[in-house]
C-alpha cells in the first residue's frame, strides 16, 4: 500500500511516495509554479549504493597514526559499533579540548546541509562544540563573501545582497531597463536555502518580459538568461563587469548625464571615485574605449548602453557570482556608484541590487519574518576564520592574516568535525587542500554517502537523510512553512545527528544543555511557536502546530505593498540616514580607506586579475574555465542521482567549449578530455556550443572528487571536479572571499585508457 507524506528539500517542497520502506517516487508540490527537475533524483540518493551503513575509522588512525599523511583517502575503513564510535569522538573532542584549548577544534559545516530547520547538521554540530566548551567556526560564506563583508561599509546593511532586495512586482511596473551583470540564471531560481514551496523566477522574468522591460544580460554565456523577447547579450570577457561599469560611469560624466543632484545629498565621496574614472588620479580615464579593450564589448555598445540607462528607468543587478573572482569587492562597489550616479536609487523598481539571478526568492515580495529555527548557543572560544581560508588555517597554525581591518592569528588546528556540507566540493584547488589536510590529528565526518569528505576522514558517522525523520522546512526567501514528515526508516544504522550526537554530549557531561531535556517532537513544537509568536507580532495569524503539521503546511500571506529599498534616503537623507558613518551611500569610504590594504582601497577601482583573458599567463593556458552552479544537482547534492549522471559524458562531468576551441584542438562532441594548469587536471566530455564567448570553457561544480590514485595531492580526478582547478586566495584583505571564476586552463584530448569512476560505491572496508 503506498503512502504519502509532505516533505521538502532545498529544491523544493514534495510529497514522497512510499511503498514497503522504500521511497519509489515524489510529487511536486501541487503550489509550486515551476518544479525541479531534481526531484526526481531523490529516491536514487535516498537509496544510493554509497550509503553509509554503520560507523567506520580509518584503518591507520586505529593503529595510531595522527596524521594522515597521504593516507587519508587512500586506505581502507575499519567499522565499528556505535558504543566505540561515540567513546571515540567524545575522547577527542576532550582531549584536543584540554591539551590545546577550544579553538584547536574545528567546527567546520558550511555547506546546505538538510533544508530541516531542526536535523541541520551544522546547527547541532556548533550546539555539542558550544555546549562542550567551543570551537573555531566560519564566518561569511563561499556564495558572496567579498560582497557582505563590503556593502555594510558602503551601504550599511546587507540587505542589498540577502533581502529584501528590489522587488519583481516594481521591476515589471515600472523599469524600462535592467542590466542584468552575471545574468539571470534560470538553475539558480530551483533552489532555496530551507526549501521552497513555489519556484517563482522564471514566471517572474517573463512578466518583465512581457512589460516591456528591456533585459540585458551581460555574462560571457548567453544561456545566464532565458530567451525571452527582449532579452539581449553583451558577451563580456570573464572578471571584466568592473571595467564595463568604469566605462559606463566615463560615458555618464563626460556626457554630462550623472545625476549631480542626487550624488550630493545622498553619497559621499563622489568626488574622488570622478576622479579616479576621469584619469586625474590613476593616470588612466576609464572611456568606453579603454573599457571595450578590457572587456571586448564594442566602444558605441557601452556608450549607447550609458545614455539608455540614464535615458530609462533603470535597475541594475550584479550575480553574487561575479565577486567569486579576484578583486571581488570592486564590481559589487561600483554597480552601486554606477546606479548613484544614474540617481534613480530609492525608485519602485529601479536603483541596484545583488542576486536577483542568484536564488529562488530574491525580488519575490514577503513578508519580513523570521523562518523557522533551532537557537544557538553562545561560543565561548570566540575563534572563527573566513570561510574560505580553510587551507590556509591548516597551512599556517598561528600564522597571522589581515580581514576586514582586523589583523587575526589562525588557531592551531588539531582536530576537524565536519557535517552537512562538503570542503571536497566547495574548496578551491583540492590538491592543496589535500596536502594541508594530512596536517590534522583527527577528522571526524557526520554524513550519510561515501562521498569525497567522508572517504578523507578518521572516523565517519553514518547520518539519516531527511526522509528518515521528521523536520520543518522553511525560508526567510519563501512564503511556505513545510512540514517535513518521515516517510521511511533510517538505512541500516543510521542516526539522527541529535540522537548521536546527545550521546557524545553525554560522554562529554553536557547532555542537559545540548538538548534542554527535549526530545524532537518537542523542539520542532518549540521552534514552530517561537515562530509563530514572531507572526503574531506582526500581525499575522498562523494556525497552530497539530494543525499545521496536520495540514502539512502553512503559506504566509503575501503583502499587498513592497519594500523600494533605500527610499528613505531618497526622499530624506538627513532624516533617513543609512548605518555608515556618513549616514549616506559611500562611494568613497574613510574607513576602508584606513586599513591601508593596496587590494582593496577607498573607492572603487580597475584592477586586472592575474588570471583572466588579459593576462600573460593566458599565453599558457589560454582558456577560461567557469566553474558554474549546476543544473543536474545542488552543488554536490544529489550527483548520485538519475538527472545528474544522465547529464554525464562516459561517467565524466560536461565541459562546453566555443566551435572554434574545440576545432583548433580536433575535439568532437562527446570526446573526453584531460583539463590541467599548474593547479591540477581533471577528466571532462566535451560538449559543444556557440552560445558563449570563444576561449571560454563553462564546466559545473559537483562532481564527486574522485582522484585516480587516492591519497595522492596532484592525482588526476577522473570524474570531473573543477576546483582541482580553480585557486584558493582571497579576493582581497578586506572580504577573503573565493576567487573560482578567476581560473585559466589548457585543455587536450585524453588518449589514455578511461579510468573508471568509483566514488559513487563504496571505499575499501577492512576486517574489523
Amino acid at each position: 500500500m503506498t503512502e504519502l507524506k509532505p516533505h521538502a528539500a532545498h529544491w523544493g517542497a514534495f510529497t514522497a511516495e512510499v511503498n514497503g520502506g522504500q521511497l519509489t517516487a515524489v510529487r511536486p508540490f501541487a503550489k509550486d509554479s515551476n518544479p525541479s527537475a531534481l526531484l526526481a533524483s531523490i529516491p536514487d540518493a535516498v537509496h544510493a549504493p554509497g550509503r553509509i551503513d554503520r560507523p567506520h575509522v580509518r584503518r591507520g588512525w586505529l593503529n595510531g597514526d595522527r596524521r594522515g599523511g597521504t593516507f587519508r583517502g587512500g586506505e581502507p575503513f575499519v567499522p565499528v559499533d556505535w558504543d566505540t564510535a561515540v567513546a571515540l569522538v567524545a575522547g577527542e573532542v576532550a582531549r584536543v579540548r584540554d591539551d590545546h584549548g577550544p579553538a584547536s577544534i574545528f567546527g567546520g559545516s558550511y555547506g546546505w546541509a538538510s533544508a530541516g530547520r531542526f536535523h541541520h547538521a551544522r546547527t547541532q554540530l556548533h550546539r555539542l562544540l558550544a555546549a562542550s566548551g567551543g570551537y573555531t567556526g566560519q564566518l561569511t560564506n563561499y556564495s558572496y563573501a567579498a560582497g557582505m563583508t563590503l556593502m555594510p561599509h558602503v551601504a550599511g546593511t546587507n540587505d542589498v545582497i540577502t533581502g529584501p532586495v528590489v522587488e519583481w512586482r516594481d521591476i515589471v511596473a515600472n523599469a524600462r531597463l535592467m542590466l542584468c551583470f552575471g545574468g539571470l540564471l534560470l538553475r539558480n531560481g530551483q533552489i532555496t536555502s530551507g526549501g521552497a514551496g513555489s519556484h517563482d523566477m522564471r514566471l517572474w522574468i517573463e512578466r518583465a518580459s512581457r512589460a516591456g522591460v528591456r533585459l540585458i544580460n551581460i555574462s560571457p554565456v548567453r544561456g545566464d538568461m532565458p530567451d525571452l523577447p527582449g532579452v539581449e547579450w553583451l558577451a563580456i570577457r570573464p572578471g571584466t563587469d568592473a571595467a564595463l561599469m568604469f566605462g559606463l560611469a566615463h560615458v555618464l560624466i563626460e556626457e554630462g548625464l550623472a545625476d549631480n543632484g542626487f550624488l550630493a545629498r545622498a553619497t559621499v565621496g563622489y568626488e574622488k571615485l570622478r576622479a579616479y574614472v576621469l584619469g586625474e588620479t590613476g593616470g588612466i580615464a576609464k572611456t568606453a574605449a579603454w573599457a571595450a579593450g578590457e572587456t571586448g564589448i564594442p566602444a558605441e555598445a557601452i556608450t549607447q548602453l550609458a545614455r539608455d540607462c540614464a535615458a530609462n528607468p533603470t535597475m541594475l543587478t550584479a550575480a553574487w557570482g561575479i565577486q567569486r573572482s579576484e578583486f571581488g569587492e570592486q564590481p559589487f562597489w561600483m554597480l552601486a556608484a554606477l546606479a548613484a550616479m544614474l540617481g534613480q536609487i530609492g525608485r519602485p523598481g529601479c536603483g541596484f541590487g545583488y542576486g536577483h539571478g542568484s536564488m529562488n526568492g530574491m525580488g519575490m515580495a514577503r513578508t519580513d519574518m523570521a523562518s523557522v529555527n533551532l537557537p544557538v548557543l553562545p561560543n565561548a572560544a570566540n575563534s572563527w576564520i573566513p570561510v574560505a581560508r580553510l587551507t590556509d588555517m591548516l597551512e599556517q597554525p598561528g600564522g597571522p592574516y589581515q580581514y576586514n581591518g582586523r589583523d587575526l592569528t589562525y588557531p592551531d588546528t588539531r582536530l576537524i568535525w565536519w557535517a552537512g556540507g562538503n570542503p571536497f566540493h566547495h574548496h578551491q584547488d583540492l590538491n592543496r587542500l589535500l596536502r594541508a589536510w594530512a596536517k590534522t590529528e583527527t577528522i571526524i565526518v557526520s554524513e550519510p554517502w561515501w562521498n569525497s569528505l567522508a572517504r578523507h576522514a578518521d572516523i565517519v558517522l553514518p547520518a539519516t537523510t531527511t526522509l528518515e525523520r521528521d523536520d520543518i522546512g522553511s525560508a526567510a526567501r519563501d512564503r511556505f512553512i513545510m512540514a517535513m514528515k518521515q516517510a521511511i526508516p533510517p538505512y541500516a544504522q543510521a542516526r539522527n545527528e541529535y540522537d548521536y550526537m546527545g550521546d557524545i554530549a553525554e560522554a562529554l557531561g553536557v547532555r542537559p544543555r545540548f538538548t534542554q531535556q527535549r526530545d524532537t517532537n518537542t523542539w520542532l513544537r518549540v521552534m514552530y511557536d517561537r515562530a509563530r509568536d514572531g507572526a503574531t507580532r506582526l500581525g499575522l495569524v498562523l494556525p497552530d502546530f497539530d494543525a499545521f503539521w496536520e495540514a502539512g503546511h502553512v503559506e504566509v500571506p503575501i503583502p499587498q505593498t513592497g519594500t523600494v529599498p533605500f527610499a528613505g534616503l531618497a526622499a530624506d537623507p538627513p532624516a533617513e540616514k543609512l548605518n555608515t558613518p556618513s549616514g549616506k551611500l559611500e562611494l568613497y569610504s574613510e574607513t576602508i580607506a584606513s586599513f591601508g590594504y593596496p587590494d582593496c582601497p577607498g573607492h572603487p577601482v580597475w584592477f586586472a586579475p592575474r588570471e583572466y583573458l588579459g593576462a600573460e599567463l593566458a599565453q599558457r593556458f589560454p582558456i577560461h574555465l567557469l566553474s558554474s552552479q549546476p543544473s543536474t544537482r545542488l552543488h554536490s547534492q544529489l550527483d548520485q542521482g538519475r538527472v545528474s549522471l544522465d547529464s554525464k559524458i562516459r561517467g565524466r562531468e560536461p565541459i562546453t567549449l566555443h566551435p572554434d576551441d574545440a576545432a583548433a584542438r580536433g575535439l568532437a562532441e562527446g570526446d573526453i578530455v584531460r583539463v590541467f594548469n599548474n593547479r591540477g587536471a581533471c577528466l571532462a566530455g566535451v560538449r559543444i556550443g556557440a552560445d558563449q564567448r570563444p576561449r571560454v570553457a563553462v564546466m559545473s561544480t559537483g562532481a564527486w572528487f574522485d582522484p585516480l590514485e587516492p591519497g595522492v595531492p596532484g592525482s588526476l580526478c577522473v570524474h570531473g571536479n573543477p576546483n582541482v582547478l580553480t585557486q584558493d586566495a582571497g579576493t582581497s584583505r578586506l572580504g577573503q572571499g573565493p576567487v573560482a571564476h578567476s581560473c585559466l586552463v589548457q585543455i587536450e584530448r585524453w588518449n589514455g585508457e578511461l579510468p573508471p569512476v568509483k566514488v559513487h560505491g563504496q571505499p575499501e572496508i577492512a576486517e574489523s
